[in-house]
């Protein structure tokens, strides 16, 4: 989360791509995570374009609001992290 912690802080249009790649391996997790990840998205894209069209006014409310929803992604796949049993625990023979 550090990498795309740093891209909301460039927010160039080439970050985009690279986001979407480090955010590829949580999507299957749940519905929640998938939701999270099209949330911190469309802030994060929207951020970009506000940073690319010179939009001085708008960029630190969007600039927060994409670091809100970051962090709020990061929590959610550390909690399904600590929830998901450990591959053949309890299972016995």
């Amino acid at each position: 989360f550090q990498r795309l912690e740093a891209l909301v802080d460039s927010a160039g249009v080439d970050d985009i791509e690279e986001a979407t790649a480090l955010l590829r391996r949580f999507k299957g997790r749940s519905r929640e995570v998938a939701a999270a990840i099209d949330e911190f998205m469309l802030d994060f894209m929207t951020l970009v374009f506000v940073v690319e069209n010179g939009e001085a006014g708008f960029e630190k409310p969007v600039r927060k609001l994409a670091r809100t929803r970051l962090s709020k992604l990061e929590r959610l796949v550390t909690v399904m992290a600590e929830e998901k049993p450990a591959s053949g625990a309890g299972l016995s023979l």
